[in-house]
C-alpha cells in the first residue's frame, strides 16, 4: 500500500481552492448582476448554465486529451498554464461590464477558460495518490475548496457591500496565487505514480465505451447528476430566493451560504476518513438521507436564522456525498483513463448544472420561490435510488 503525501496533496488543493472560490463568487453574485438587465428567473438560470455547456463538450475532451499528451511540463500542467491565467483576466473583466452584451461576453470567456483546466487539475489528485488513499486525498483538496467557498461567501458578502466589483477581484487574485503555487510545487514527472505507464492515447469512442462498460459506473454517474440537480439549483438561486421570498438583502443571503461552506470545511477531512472506513457507497448514502431530511424541513421554514442552523447540517451531509463521489468514479478507472473518467464525472455533473438552474427558474416563474427546497428534495430522492443500484 502506498502512503499519502500530505504536503503534495495540500499544495494540489490550491487548484480546487481556485475553482471553488470562482464558482462560489459566480453563483452568489452573477444572478444579481444579470437581474439588472433581465427580470425572468428562467432566463437568468439559462445564462448561469453557460459554464456547463463548455463543461459538457470541452471538459471530457480535455480530460481525454490530457491522458495521452506528453510535454516537458507533463500531461495536465499545460492546460493549467493556459486556462488559469486566462480565467484570471476574464474574472477581472466581469464586473467592469458596460452593458448586458459585455457582461455575457466576459462570463462566456471566463467559463471557457475554466473549462480548459478543471478536468486536468482534478485528475492530478488520483495521478499522485495511491488508490486506497484517494478518499483522504479528496477530503484534503475539498477542505481547500471549502476554504475557497468560505472566503467567497463570507469575505465576498462583505466586499459586495463596498463594491460589486470587489468579490470578483478577490476571486481573480486568489486564482492567480493558486496557479503560481501549483506551477511551482507540482512536477508531474517527479510526483505522478507510474508516470510513463499512465500515458495512453484515447479517442472519444473508446473513452465513452470504457466508462459505460460497467453498469455500476453508469448508475453512479446518474446519481451524481441527480444530486447536483438538487444542490446546484439551490446554490445558484439562493441569493434570489433570499431577496424575493425571505425578504433579506443579497449580501445576507450570500452570507447564509457561509454556514454550509464552514461545516463542509470542518467535516471535509472526517468525511474522507469515514469514506475510507465505511466505504464510499455507504457514506454517500448516509449523506443523501441526511440531505433529504434537511431539504424536507427547510420547505416549511422562512426564518433565515433557523435556515442557517440547518445549513450547518446540510454542509456536513454534502461533504459526505461530495468528498467521496469523485474518488468513487476514479476507483472505477483503468490505468490510463483517469482523465477520461474525470471528464465523465464533469460531463454528468455538467448535464445537471445545465438543466437545473433554468428548470428551477421556470418553477419560480410558474409557482413561486416557495418550492425551492422541495425541488432539491425531489432530486436527492432520485440520487438515492440510483446510488442503491451501484455495486
Amino acid at each position: 500500500m502506498g502512503k499519502l503525501n500530505y504536503k503534495k496533496t495540500f499544495l494540489l488543493g490550491f487548484g480546487f481552492f481556485a475553482t471553488s472560490i470562482t464558482w462560489s463568487v459566480y453563483n452568489a453574485f452573477m444572478p444579481k448582476l444579470l437581474s439588472n438587465f433581465i427580470t425572468s428567473s428562467a432566463i437568468i438560470g439559462f445564462i448561469m448554465t453557460f459554464d456547463n455547456y463548455f463543461a459538457l463538450f470541452i471538459q471530457p475532451a480535455v480530460g481525454m486529451y490530457s491522458d495521452g499528451i506528453k510535454t516537458r511540463f507533463g500531461r495536465r500542467m499545460p492546460f493549467l498554464m493556459v486556462g488559469m491565467p486566462l480565467a484570471v483576466l476574464f474574472i477581472f473583466l466581469i464586473p467592469n461590464y458596460k452593458g448586458l452584451a459585455t457582461l455575457v461576453a466576459a462570463l462566456l470567456l471566463m467559463n471557457l477558460s475554466m473549462s480548459l483546466f478543471r478536468s486536468p487539475v482534478i485528475a492530478l489528485m488520483p495521478d499522485i495518490t495511491p488508490e486506497e488513499e484517494r478518499s483522504k486525498a479528496n477530503s484534503i483538496i475539498n477542505f481547500m475548496g471549502g476554504i475557497g467557498s468560505l472566503i467567497a461567501f463570507f469575505i465576498g458578502s462583505i466586499l459586495w457591500n463596498l463594491s460589486p466589483k470587489y468579490p470578483f477581484y478577490l476571486a481573480g487574485a486568489l486564482v492567480l496565487l493558486s496557479f503560481i503555487i501549483l506551477f511551482t510545487c507540482i512536477k508531474e514527472k517527479r510526483d505522478v505514480i507510474n508516470y510513463e505507464q499512465a500515458e495512453k492515447k484515447i479517442n472519444f469512442k473508446e473513452g465513452f465505451k470504457v466508462a459505460f462498460k460497467n453498469p455500476s459506473t453508469k448508475f453512479l454517474l446518474m446519481a451524481i447528476s441527480a444530486w447536483f440537480m438538487g444542490y446546484n439549483g439551490i446554490e445558484t438561486f439562493f441569493t434570489r430566493y433570499g431577496e424575493m421570498y425571505l425578504g433579506i438583502d443579497v449580501s445576507a443571503a450570500a452570507f447564509s451560504f457561509t454556514f454550509i461552506s464552514l461545516s463542509f470545511l470542518v467535516f471535509a477531512i472526517p468525511a474522507g476518513m469515514i469514506g475510507t472506513k465505511l466505504g464510499k457507497k455507504k457514506t454517500i448514502t448516509i449523506g443523501l438521507i441526511g440531505a433529504m431530511a434537511v431539504f424536507f424541513i427547510l420547505i416549511f421554514i422562512k426564518n433565515i436564522l433557523i435556515i442557517r442552523v440547518f445549513f450547518v447540517a446540510l454542509g456536513i451531509f454534502w461533504a459526505m456525498i461530495n468528498i467521496n463521489s469523485y474518488p468513487f468514479v476514479a476507483q472505477m478507472s483503468p490505468i490510463g483513463y483517469l482523465g477520461t473518467f474525470t471528464g465523465m464525472y464533469y460531463l454528468f455533473s455538467s448535464i445537471a448544472n445545465i438543466v437545473s438552474p433554468p428548470l428551477l427558474g421556470v418553477v419560480f416563474d410558474l409557482i413561486g420561490f416557495k418550492w425551492m427546497f422541495a425541488y432539491g428534495l425531489f432530486f436527492m430522492i432520485i440520487a438515492f435510488l440510483f446510488i442503491r443500484k451501484v455495486e
